[in-house]
């Protein structure tokens, strides 16, 4: 039997917990002819400090996307994910990943999925966010958080 997944879009945070989701992702297409895809998108300083940031953020914001950049640069790299299906995006965060779902025709979601309080609650919302909006299936992955 094999997969009926053939496009695999993998959302990171660029934590330490996205080796789990990537490694659940590649999982799902063991064996079996496909792509992983994954993406990383940053929310703009401006939407998440709201838009009357007192600043020119812009080379704040140009740091930010080359150091996502060359994170999920490292991660593609271990599960050898060609440059090209590597995507860091600026934008809304559950809106970016579905439109490049869409733009993709992505078989599949593959997201981290939290179950702590404060940050890590606002990621967890993110894989119930991609539910709903979502035109093919979403694979939640329950990350674990060791304590240091």
């Amino acid at each position: 039997m094999t997969s009926p997944y053939r496009r695999i879009l993998v959302a990171i945070d660029c934590s330490d917990e996205s080796a789990q989701v990537l490694s659940r992702a590649a999982g799902v297409l063991s064996g079996n002819d496909g792509e992983l895809h994954l993406i990383h998108v940053i929310e703009p300083l401006a939407l998440a400090y709201g838009a009357d940031v007192p600043m020119d953020v812009t080379d704040l914001q140009s740091g930010l996307m080359k150091q996502a950049r060359d994170t999920a640069d490292t991660y593609a790299g271990r599960y050898q994910i060609p440059a090209d299906n590597v995507h860091v995006e600026l934008g809304s965060i559950e809106k970016t990943i579905l439109d490049q779902a869409d733009k993709l025709d992505a078989d599949l979601i593959v997201v981290g999925s939290h179950t702590r309080s404060g940050l890590a609650l606002l990621l967890g919302s993110t894989a119930r966010g991609l539910v709903p909006g979502a035109h093919c299936d979403v694979l939640a992955v329950k990350v674990d958080q060791k304590s240091s």
